[in-house]
């Protein structure tokens, strides 16, 4: 079955390798994606490993609570549909933008609001494309048992060859029949873990004789803890790069009406085996069928070796590589965007050759690749922090300053130097045991609220500049 997998994944890197002839091929898919193909990419590269690994661990071990990582799913489609989508494709479309921080220096007229962005791209994709691929390794090694440093190495050549050769349009394409095969396996292994429990209504029933909390409005996270998530994960993804540089590769922006279904029902489907396995783990341990889990990420292992059959355990690892795969694949190559196009002196809009794209491409897997080596807490640390700051320094500056004429240059590059700052200091000093955070309060969020304040903040005290940083064709988009 994993096999299988990888070969899949080389025969599509081998067809968009032979399609793949400018950097417009390579960075945006020559724009010729439609929109089922870009619903379901956007699915893959979104969800990642923590819906089949940390996901159910966190089930299991919070409850009903951890639901609020994802009941932002369907609000975030919406909002990214309604206030980016459209205008980042036009943006495209009318200055060629191909970059996420690309969009942003057009918005306000400025290289430095660019390069800023760039900067805040590159560090951010370093620390989850190295997390990724010591994710990946561990997958690789449970499938073929050759040791943790000889899989981290295999699969990060393999998704490296494709990322490389074909950039987005094998990268799109992949993630397509990785998406397909995520849904595929979460409705298999939900429909498993819902008949080994005897059934939901049991299950219930087992679980709130043993733990009534676990059911609780909030399980066992605070009010303030599952809020939190609910506010960073939902506003937050309106800044996550890896999905808003999809909407530069749509073929026909009229077809986005039907974009926040499609990725909607995309991620409630492949989101079932969040939900079932850490039910079905959680029935079985209250029930003594199993041991209390030392680890809760070992829920979904736990879970496949007791009650799942041989072939169904092969498809979700494979799922599992698929997923980390696609997220790999769309920050690899948005790194490489940022340090080709956006990063340099004189970025413009032509910048970048196809050659320069592929070499820089290589040149971030190979420095992340090295931190994938190094003990795991650094690679951690890199990781935790990227989220936060993508949603600080895109949210404010890309997200709200695309629909507001009153927001200025100045505020939008001190909001991102504030979710900058903020975001690397406060993770930290955690990581290093230097600060602690109230129960509940997370770095990500109090990043993503303080670069909110400074934005608004800073552009109305700087309103008067605003007409002056927004140029007459970038204000028709706005207004569509």
């Amino acid at each position: 079955m994993g096999l299988g997998y990888f070969i899949a994944c080389a025969g599509i890197a081998v067809w968009a390798t032979r399609r793949t002839r400018t950097a417009g091929d390579f960075f945006v898919a020559g724009r010729g994606i439609g929109i089922v193909t870009m619903a379901v990419a956007s699915m893959a590269s979104v969800l990642s490993a923590i819906a089949f690994i940390g996901g159910p661990g966190l089930m299991y071990r919070q409850g009903l609570g951890a639901v609020y990582l994802i009941l932002s799913a369907g609000i975030t489609s919406s909002l990214t549909a309604w206030v980016l989508a459209r205008r980042l494709r036009l943006l495209g479309e009318i200055r060629g933008a191909v970059t996420i921080p690309e969009a942003v220096g057009i918005r306000y007229r400025s290289h430095g609001a660019r390069r800023l962005a760039g900067l805040a791209m590159v560090i951010a994709t370093v620390g989850y494309v190295a997390t990724n691929f010591l994710a990946l390794g561990l997958v690789v090694d449970a499938l073929f048992e050759v040791g943790r440093p000889a899989a981290i190495l295999i699969g990060a050549a393999v998704v490296v060859a494709y990322s490389v050769s074909g950039g987005m349009l094998a990268g799109v394409y992949t993630d397509l029949f990785q998406g397909s095969l995520m849904a595929i396996a979460s409705i298999l292994v939900f429909a498993t873990a819902v008949s080994s429990g005897g059934g939901i209504a049991v299950m219930s029933t087992e679980i709130l004789a043993a733990d009534p909390g676990w059911f609780g409005p909030w399980g066992h996270f605070s009010p303030l803890a599952a809020l939190s998530f609910f506010f960073v994960l939902g506003v937050g993804a309106l800044g996550q790069p890896h999905l808003l540089h999809k909407f530069y590769m749509l073929r026909d922006p009229r077809q986005l009406r039907w974009y926040p279904m499609l990725m909607t029902v995309g991620l409630v489907v492949a989101l079932l085996l969040w939900v079932g396995v850490g039910l079905a783990t959680k029935t079985a341990v209250v029930t003594g069928a199993i041991a209390p889990l030392r680890n809760p990420d070992d829920a979904t292992a736990t879970f496949l070796l007791r009650y799942a059959p041989h072939w169904l355990a092969g498809l979700v690892f494979a799922g599992v590589a698929a997923a980390i795969m696609s997220t790999v694949n769309a920050f690899l190559n948005l790194a490489a965007a940022a340090l080709t196009r956006d990063l340099p002196p004189r970025a413009s809009a032509g910048a970048g050759s196809l050659r320069s794209a592929r070499w820089a491409t290589l040149a971030v897997a190979v420095v992340a690749l090295g931190l994938a080596m190094v003990p795991g807490q650094v690679v951690v640390l890199l990781g935790v922090f990227g989220w936060g700051l993508f949603a600080s320094t895109f949210v404010p500056a890309l997200a709200f300053g695309l629909v507001w004429p009153g927001a200025t240059r100045v505020g939008a590059l001190a909001s991102m130097a504030v979710g900058i700052v903020l975001t690397l200091g406060l993770e930290s000093l955690m990581w290093a045991g230097k600060a602690s955070l109230p129960a509940g309060v997370t770095a990500a969020g109090i990043a993503l609220l303080a670069a909110l304040v400074t934005f608004f903040g800073v552009s109305w005290t700087t309103r008067a500049q605003a007409p002056g940083d927004l140029d007459a064709d970038v204000r028709l988009i706005m207004e569509r």
